[in-house]
């Protein structure tokens, strides 16, 4: 019987690695469409309440703007210590990203939304499916992209000033290349993180992590479609 424990002990690591993806892109999956039916709501049955909100509360705008970014760094900081907490995060970090599609959905037709989320949700889909199944390694093409994004975040804000329609195009079409890449890569990063922890971290903690990076991809190729297919349309 002894020659089959490590055989067993194959199945048993497979079953948890499957249960740890199924988590990690369950909360990803919740994260959407917490912040769909939170854009949602904002545009419809709260428009006059948060419209009048925004318009006395300046500081509003600053708080959309920032406190993804906080809940980011908090999400990271304590995902291997507080999952609980990180869930909660998570969660908010959906809810604060929902107002702000609330926003920028305003500036769109209906069409151009929806053309741009199956697009995205190709995107990725197919995407987190080479990540997690490939025996490539993605790590050089991970890291390629990682700097690649720091010059596209400097030359948005140098387009910021500049507001060129057309750079803007480019730099959107340059952001889908960017985060198709990620994708893959940080789902397959999540997945040997998970592998290589072998449970001495909490993999409801990993799970969230890995949600989260995954949820960052998919509306940053959301918002870049949708970008380029309105622009497109302005055209």
């Amino acid at each position: 019987m002894d020659n089959f424990s490590p055989n067993r002990r194959n199945v048993v690591d497979i079953t948890d690695l499957n249960k740890f993806l199924t988590k990690m892109y369950g909360l990803m999956t919740l994260a959407v469409l917490l912040s769909a039916l939170t854009a949602w709501l904002v545009m419809t049955v709260f428009a006059q309440q948060f419209t009048a909100f925004m318009v006395n509360n300046r500081w509003g705008m600053w708080l959309i703007i920032l406190l993804p970014i906080i809940l980011t760094l908090g999400i990271n900081f304590n995902a291997t210590r507080s999952p609980g907490l990180c869930l909660f995060l998570l969660i908010l970090t959906a809810i604060v990203y929902g107002i702000t599609f609330a926003f920028i959905a305003g500036a769109y037709a209906g069409t151009d939304i929806a053309t741009a989320f199956v697009s995205s949700a190709s995107v990725f889909l197919t995407m987190a499916i080479i990540g997690t199944f490939s025996h490539r390694d993605f790590t050089r093409i991970g890291s390629y992209a990682s700097a690649a994004l720091i010059g596209l975040i400097i030359a948005m804000l140098v387009n910021f000033f500049v507001q060129s329609p057309m750079i803007n195009y480019l730099l959107s079409i340059v952001a889908v290349i960017i985060f198709t890449a990620l994708t893959a890569w940080d789902a397959q990063r999540m997945k040997n993180i998970y592998i290589e922890c072998n449970g001495q971290v909490s993999s409801n903690g990993l799970a969230v992590l890995g949600a989260l990076q995954l949820y960052l991809d998919f509306i940053n190729l959301f918002i870049s479609f949708l970008d380029i297919f309105g622009s497109s349309n302005d055209r």
